[in-house]
């Protein structure tokens, strides 16, 4: 695959995170290129979206409460970013309190302050009537959000859990100046006003969005980059042009095998190659509130006529997605086995036996040679090859499925209004927290983002089971129940495959380590140019 990068835990001294020295020492100045997959994000705001196109745009402009550690991003090493240290918990776990830096600004130069930070927090958390949190549900522990003095902020939960600190080093919790979201709290949907790395230059819609460095960043010495330019390019081959003929230096997001070797053949030793697991997958969702999919028949022969197993090898060689699994991030302890998928719907290891019980279900409901549409979005990796590949294998138990591809933002705006029948989605995290991550699977009255419109009490009861639960090995038990309910029984969902991250870019570029999620390290201030 070419050459894996190397890195000492370095650059960390500037980060105040305690890291032994780089073994090489950064350079300064320069602009960093990149290229973002995708049109352009649906709106800037962090707490309300969950794409890609909205954190690789805009996270270089914004600071976070607690974040992993960007020199080790695989990891559940939590550092401060805004804070001056992690916290020791109190009142038998259900008390974290977080004494905020001095002397931190807002691009403007006004300061900021634990109330920005409550404020924004209380808007993930809680967001006010008519706004959507992308991740409000992974936030059901909080209680309160107290700001005692102006360097403090507390958070009182209901109930202790292991999933809070990682809940709350998400990437996407950007921190907002309250005074603008006390006027107007939609003002940051299509306005960037933060403290990070990076202040705005310019936004060219669709086009590109550029930053120059904050000279008053509280990280000191950070950011090494003068500046930043981020292109918006949906297309694979433009993206691969792009960095083969130097006029980007890489990519965030991931390419495929076949992408890589191209590069790699091409420019030899002038790109390097990082790989991970990746902690996201695509995944079918039905309109419940559309016939004939509100009939789980119908749902159930869907996820029957997808060849997991067979399907994996040959798309991993063309597109991102590469491990079967379940609702679980493989290699989770929490993760169902291969013996335990195969009990479900959709993984049963003989596909003809698997697609004559789709057909008798089809039958059963009246919907023999169903006509519908998949919507999808337009992005090639791997969108538009899994939905190529869904497409062939329904069209193998009768189905005539066309697709509708749309942009980011009015692919977004179908599946929330739900003018779709079935739509072609991801669940994609950041943080490794099985307990949280599969909060997706919940109906839309607790996870927002969850577009099959409907409910289901016992989902939420198995869910809120897994969260209180201390035990992992009863954890474990109650999770493969949420998953047969969800994923066999009911068929909210329809999962493909895990992804596999593979970034390639410019040999120059230094100060950057991939991790198992596209969301996460990418504020950019500890990058920097080797030439």
């Amino acid at each position: 695959m070419g050459r894996k990068l190397s890195f000492a835990a370095g650059f960390a001294a500037a980060l105040s995170l305690a890291l032994p020295v780089a073994a090489e020492q950064p350079k300064r100045g320069g602009t960093l290129t990149y290229m973002i997959p995708a049109d352009a994000p649906p709106s800037f705001d962090g707490h309300r979206e969950a794409t890609y196109a909205t954190v690789h745009a805009t996270a270089p402009f914004y600071s976070v409460l607690i974040r992993v550690n960007p020199m080790n991003p695989a990891s559940t090493d939590f550092v401060c970013d805004l804070c001056t240290e992690m916290p020791i918990p109190t009142d038998a776990g259900k008390t974290y309190t977080f004494k905020i830096r001095d002397g931190v600004k807002w691009h403007d130069g006004s300061p900021l302050s634990a109330q920005d930070v409550a404020a924004s927090w209380r808007k993930i958390v809680d967001p006010p009537e008519g706004l959507t949190s992308a991740r409000q549900s992974f936030y059901v522990m909080v209680d309160k959000i107290e700001t005692p003095d102006p360097s403090t902020v507390v958070f009182r939960l209901k109930f202790p859990t292991t999933a809070f600190i990682p809940a709350l080093a998400d990437p996407y919790t950007y921190i907002y100046k309250k005074e603008i979201l006390d006027k107007d709290p939609r003002w940051y949907e299509k306005n960037i006003l933060g403290s990070g790395p990076f202040k705005l230059v310019s936004y060219e819609i669709g086009q590109a969005v550029r930053g120059e460095r904050n000279t008053d960043y509280y990280h000191k010495g950070l950011p090494y980059l003068d500046g930043i330019i981020g292109i918006f390019a949906a297309k694979q081959a433009t993206r691969l042009d792009a960095i083969r003929g130097d006029r980007a230096a890489m990519e965030f997001r991931g390419l495929p095998p076949s992408a890589i070797a191209e590069l790699v053949g091409a420019l030899g030793d002038k790109v390097t190659v990082q790989e991970s697991d990746w902690n996201c997958g695509l995944i079918a969702t039905p309109n419940h509130q559309k016939k004939p999919f509100d009939d789980v028949r119908v749902r159930r022969a869907l996820t029957l006529a997808i060849d997991r197993w067979q399907g994996a090898p040959p798309l991993s060689k063309i597109a991102i997605m590469k491990t079967v699994g379940g609702i679980v991030f493989p290699g989770s302890p929490l993760a169902a086995t291969r013996q335990e998928l195969e009990q479900l719907a959709g993984y049963w290891p003989d596909i003809e036996k698997s697609r004559a019980e789709a057909r008798r279900l089809l039958k059963e409901a009246g919907a023999e040679g169903l006509s519908f549409e998949l919507l999808n979005r337009n992005v090639d990796q791997p969108f538009k090859y899994l939905g190529t590949w869904f497409v062939d294998e329904w069209s193998k138990i009768g189905l005539k499925v066309t697709q509708r591809v749309e942009p980011t933002g009015p692919w977004f705006a179908a599946l929330r209004n739900g003018t779709f029948d079935v739509g072609l989605e991801g669940n994609c995290q950041s943080v490794i927290n099985p307990v949280l991550d599969v909060g997706k699977y919940q109906p839309p009255s607790v996870f927002t983002e969850q577009y099959g419109r409907f409910e289901d009490p016992k989902a939420v009861e198995l869910y809120q089971k897994m969260l209180h639960e201390p035990d992992p090995a009863k954890q474990r038990v109650v999770m493969r129940a949420f998953e047969k309910h969800t994923l066999d029984d009911q068929v909210h969902n329809i999962l493909s495959m895990w992804w596999y991250r593979i970034v390639p870019h410019r040999s120059y570029v230094k100060g950057w380590k991939i991790g198992p999620s596209h969301f996460m390290n990418q504020d950019l201030a500890t990058i920097w140019l080797d030439k």
